[in-house]
C-alpha cells in the first residue's frame, strides 16, 4: 500500500543570483524577532535603516521562509488595493517554517482558521458582508451613548482607584472589551475568560501571557504556537455553545448573524463560523487596547501635547485618535503572496514569493508624515496606514476611532494632572501588540 502523501508548505522559488543587501542582513533578523517590537526605539532604527538602504529588501531570516520587507507607505498602499494580484490565502502572517510545517501536516493547508484575514475573494467578500453593516458608521453611531456610558464607568473607576493606577491593565484593556462583547452578545461575566484567550493568542510569543509556559521550559521552539493551538480549541468549544443557542433563540447581536449566516444558499461552515467568532471577539477589543494605551503614553512622552489635549479635549480628541493609532500601530505586519511577477523599485517579484507589509515602517516613512517619531495630537492630514487599503481594510475600523475619541474625551476632560508613575513596558510580539504596562499618577 503506498504511502499517504503529506502536505507541505510551498517552497519559495529564488532567482538564484539573489542575496540579501547590507542593510537587509541586518536587520531581517531583528524586524521577525519579538523582542525588537518590544523595544519601539529599535524597532524604528530597523525599519529606518530598511527605507533609507533597501526599502524593498529581500530577506531570509533564521527559521522563516524567505520575503520581501515592503517598508514605504507608497508600496504598501500599492500591494494593498491589488488583492487579486497579491493575496492573503496562502501565507498572511510570520511563521517559523516548523510551524508551518506542522499546520500542513493537520490540515492539509497553510492555515488553523478560515477568518476575514485569512480568506481572499469571492469567500472573503462574501463572510465579511455578513457583518459589514454591524460596524459601518451608520451602525456604530448608533451604539454612541452606549460607548460613552462605558467610557465613563471606567474612567469612574480609575478615579475611584485613588490616584495611582496602571492605565493599561486597569482600564485600556478593559474598556474596548466590554464595548465588543456587547456588540457579540457575550454575558459580562464571561469577559476576563474571553480577555485571557485573546492575550494567549497575540501575546503567545511573550512568556507573561502565553498559555503553556511549561513549553518553554522544555525549549520547545514551536511553544508560542503550540499554545495558540490548545486556546483555539478552548473558543471553539465555547462559541460551539454560542452558535447553539443562537440558532435556538437569534438575538440583536453579531454572535446570532454569524451563527445564522447563510452564503451562497447555506449555512456557513462550521470552520468559518468559529473563525469569525475569534477574529471578532480578539482583534475587536485588543487593537483598540494597544492604541488607547499607546496613545496615552504617546501624550505623556510628550508634556506639550498632553497639555494641548488637557486644555480642549474636544477640540482634539479625533486627530488624537488617528495619532495614537499611527503612533501605536497595533497590526505589525500582513503578508501578502505574488500571483504573478511583478516589478516594483526596479526588483522583479517573482509569482509565488511573499511580501511582508510593514505596517510600523509606514507609518514612520519621512516622504509621507512630517516628523514621523513626535506625537502630535492635531496631526492633519495624518495618513496612517494601521487599518490597511483595499479589500481588506479593517472591519471595525470606526467603532475603535469612536472607542478611543469617547473614552479621551471622558478622561481628559475630568483629569487635572497625569504622569507615568514607573517604566512601561511592551508585549513581546511581532504580529499584533502594544503596550503591556502603563504605570500612572493622576488627580481628578
Amino acid at each position: 500500500m503506498a504511502d499517504t502523501a503529506v502536505a507541505t508548505p510551498p517552497k519559495t522559488k529564488k532567482d538564484p543570483a539573489r542575496t540579501m543587501s547590507t542593510a537587509a542582513a541586518a536587520v531581517c533578523n531583528d524586524i521577525v524577532s519579538p523582542d525588537t517590537y518590544a523595544d519601539m526605539n529599535a524597532l524604528d532604527a530597523a525599519f529606518k535603516r530598511l527605507r533609507e538602504e533597501d526599502p524593498l529588501a529581500w530577506c531570509e531570516p533564521e527559521a522563516f521562509r524567505p520575503f520581501w520587507a515592503v517598508t514605504k507607505h507608497a508600496d504598501i498602499m500599492e500591494v494593498s488595493r491589488q488583492n487579486k494580484l497579491f493575496t492573503n490565502g496562502e501565507r498572511e502572517m510570520l511563521s517559523f517554517k516548523s510551524a508551518e510545517e506542522i499546520v500542513y501536516a493537520q490540515t492539509g493547508g497553510p492555515h488553523l482558521l478560515k477568518t476575514l484575514v485569512q480568506l481572499d475573494d469571492p469567500m472573503h467578500y462574501k463572510l465579511r458582508h455578513l457583518t459589514q453593516d454591524w460596524f459601518m458608521p451608520h451602525k456604530v453611531k448608533t451604539r454612541e451613548d452606549a460607548i460613552n456610558a462605558i467610557a465613563k464607568e471606567f474612567v469612574d473607576k480609575m478615579e475611584d482607584m485613588g490616584g495611582e493606577c496602571d492605565f493599561q491593565q486597569d482600564v485600556a484593556l478593559y474598556y474596548p472589551l466590554r464595548v465588543i462583547m456587547q456588540i457579540l452578545g457575550v454575558p459580562v461575566e464571561d469577559e476576563p475568560m474571553m480577555l485571557k484567550l485573546t492575550q494567549e493568542i497575540f501575546g503567545a510569543q511573550d512568556p507573561d501571557l502565553m498559555r503553556n509556559k511549561d513549553l518553554l521550559d522544555d525549549g520547545d521552539a514551536n511553544a508560542g504556537f503550540e499554545s495558540i493551538q490548545e486556546t483555539l480549541a478552548q473558543f471553539f468549544m465555547y462559541f460551539t455553545n454560542i452558535t447553539s443557542d443562537r440558532r435556538e433563540n437569534p438575538k440583536d447581536d453579531v454572535s446570532s448573524v454569524i451563527a445564522n449566516g447563510i452564503v451562497d444558499g447555506e449555512p456557513i461552515g462550521q470552520l468559518e463560523a468559529m473563525s469569525y467568532y475569534i477574529i471578532v471577539a480578539a482583534a475587536g477589543h485588543d487593537t483598540t487596547s494597544a492604541s488607547t494605551g499607546g496613545g496615552l503614553l504617546g501624550m505623556l512622552r510628550n508634556p506639550s501635547e498632553l497639555k494641548k489635549m488637557m486644555d480642549d479635549p474636544a477640540a482634539h480628541s479625533r486627530t488624537a485618535v488617528d495619532e495614537a493609532i499611527r503612533w501605536t500601530t497595533p497590526v505589525k505586519h500582513f503578508m501578502r503572496t505574488a500571483q504573478d511577477d511583478y516589478e516594483m523599485r526596479g526588483r522583479k517579484i517573482l509569482k509565488g514569493e511573499s511580501l511582508l507589509l510593514c505596517y510600523p515602517s509606514g507609518n514612520r516613512d519621512e516622504e509621507v508624515f512630517d516628523d514621523p517619531y513626535e506625537f502630535r495630537v492635531d496631526r492633519s492630514p495624518n495618513r496612517i496606514i494601521s487599518f490597511g487599503h483595499g479589500g481588506h481594510m479593517c472591519l471595525g475600523m470606526h467603532l475603535a476611532r469612536l472607542e478611543m475619541q469617547a473614552i479621551y474625551e471622558e478622561l481628559f476632560s475630568r483629569v487635572k494632572s497625569i504622569e507615568l508613575a514607573g517604566d512601561p513596558t511592551f508585549i513581546r510580539a511581532n504580529f499584533v501588540g502594544g503596550p503591556k504596562s502603563i504605570p500612572v499618577r493622576y488627580k481628578f
